[in-house]
């Protein structure tokens, strides 16, 4: 991996350590206060959000998104059924994979959830005049790139 600015001082990098901690440390406590909230532990909340964008799952695609080993993501998905948030159906291009769809309940909770977090968004994002959140957006996508480049970096991927 090739750095492209080596001129990082002493207080940049104790700063950038301290916030990315502390901005750890918010969305650790809203996942708290999400568990609590609806009533769901961690892991199952996080299941669920994969369903935002997707009808159908299986269950190693959620483990790998989770990062999480069968055995965890059995109990997980058992707790989810358990609750009647999910089901199973076999997948009618391969008998052997199940599926895995939000049932109605599901459907309804996962909409709660994504209203609770967009208007918390939209509380964050208020506080902020619209040009300072443009570069806020920018910024934080900046960020993000340069993560992914850590991750590739402590992966090997390079």
């Amino acid at each position: 991996m090739e750095l492209k600015n080596t001129d990082v001082t002493e207080y940049q990098l104790y700063e950038f350590e301290n916030l990315i901690n502390i901005l750890f440390q918010c969305c650790q406590e809203r996942l708290q206060y999400q568990s609590r909230a609806f009533h769901l532990p961690d892991a199952e909340l996080r299941c669920l959000m994969f369903f935002k964008n997707e009808k159908y799952l299986t269950s190693k695609n959620i483990s790998l998104k989770m990062n999480v080993g069968k055995s965890r993501m059995t109990k997980i998905t058992a707790g989810l059924q358990q609750k009647n948030l999910i089901r199973r159906i076999k997948d009618p291009e391969d008998a052997r994979v199940s599926l895995i769809s939000l049932t109605a309940s599901g459907k309804e909770k996962l909409d709660q959830i994504k209203a609770f977090q967009n208007n918390l968004h939209r509380l964050v994002l208020s506080q902020v005049s619209d040009h300072e959140r443009k570069n806020l957006l920018t910024s934080l996508d900046l960020l993000k790139s340069c993560m992914e480049s850590g991750k590739e970096f402590m992966t090997g991927v390079l």
